[in-house]
């Protein structure tokens, strides 16, 4: 038995066999025929000096060594396949990848993506729009706008300002509610996205926070921010819902916030890319441009007052 490592051409379709537990579709993956796979891993078994594999009539099982090898095997090429789409990565200057939550796409990113597509006409923009934290490193995903309090250990991360929320509803709706104490008579949208936060941001904690002694127990219930959103512009009812979901339809009058109370969460969003490259040329104009945007709006935070959540009075 040699010391040395096996060829790599060797290892590969050892892995690709052992994944399928099939040789016929294992060399159907790699583009080889089953018999010059084979002879890759009679090979690879005899450099090691003992089977990988149990020859059964219509199957294969691995052996002990087998066993022992596939998960180291495994890793090596995920680790290697991904070291090489990051290495292919640093060449590429004109195409950003970027993924976000479903809401935040609908509601802040894609109404101004087209500002961004016309400054940077070179720059092919994609979107994976997902609630799942995609892996920078695996995912063949550039930057990543994330909400909540985690931790961004390894990453660069550039925090931005936290996330208020206020009622918002139809000019019509408004009407029939002008106070904060007719809202106990209102039909409540809940926000059910944002129950993960601690301390909770909800209709209840906005009731305490203007002095209305009010639990409500009612009301259509949305996994989406951007449903609940769109529930409240179309009438179903008020909304308890954050700046970022709410910008642009207070701009465009399809919604208002006429009490001028909001609460603050201590989660904001962060946006994410892997260490040191925030300096390659597409995703640094993507983040001058995010802050750019975001600063546009600033001023509308002005007209109300903001209760850090964590001073609202306890229920």
């Amino acid at each position: 038995m040699s010391d040395r490592l096996p060829p790599l051409t060797a290892l590969r379709a050892f892995d690709a066999a052992a994944r399928h537990m099939s040789f016929a579709r294992a060399a159907e993956e790699l583009h080889v025929t089953p018999a010059a796979l084979s002879f890759q891993i009679k090979s690879l078994e005899e450099h090691l000096g003992q089977p990988l594999f149990r020859r059964l009539n219509r199957a294969v099982e691995l052996t002990e060594a087998g066993r022992t090898l596939a998960p180291g095997a495994a890793e090596g090429f995920r680790t290697l396949n991904t070291a090489w789409a990051a290495t292919r990565r640093l060449q590429d200057t004109t195409t950003l990848t970027v993924t976000a939550g479903p809401a935040l796409t609908a509601k802040w990113l894609a109404p101004r993506l087209y500002d961004f597509a016309r400054a940077h006409p070179n720059i092919d923009l994609r979107f994976s729009a997902t609630l799942r934290n995609l892996d920078l490193e695996v995912d063949d995903v550039d930057v990543a706008i994330r909400f909540g309090v985690g931790s961004d250990e390894g990453l660069y991360s550039l925090p931005v300002r936290r996330e208020w929320a206020t009622p918002v509803m139809t000019p019509e709706m408004a009407k029939a509610y002008p106070t904060p104490e007719s809202l106990t008579k209102a039909p409540l949208i809940h926000d059910d996205s944002i129950d993960f936060l601690r301390p909770r941001i909800d209709w209840a904690a906005w009731f305490r926070a203007v002095g209305v002694s009010h639990v409500p127990e009612h009301g259509a219930h949305f996994s989406n921010a951007d449903h609940a959103v769109d529930a409240a512009a179309a009438g179903v009812g008020v909304a308890l819902s954050r700046r970022a979901m709410i910008i642009k339809d207070l701009q465009e009058g399809r919604l208002v916030a006429p009490f001028k109370v909001a609460i603050e969460s201590n989660a904001r969003f962060r946006f994410l890319c892997l260490d040191g490259a925030e300096t390659r040329p597409q995703i640094a104009a993507f983040r001058d441009w995010f802050v750019a945007e975001l600063n546009k709006t600033a001023h509308i935070s002005d007209a109300f007052k903001i209760v850090p959540v964590s001073e609202v009075p306890p229920p």
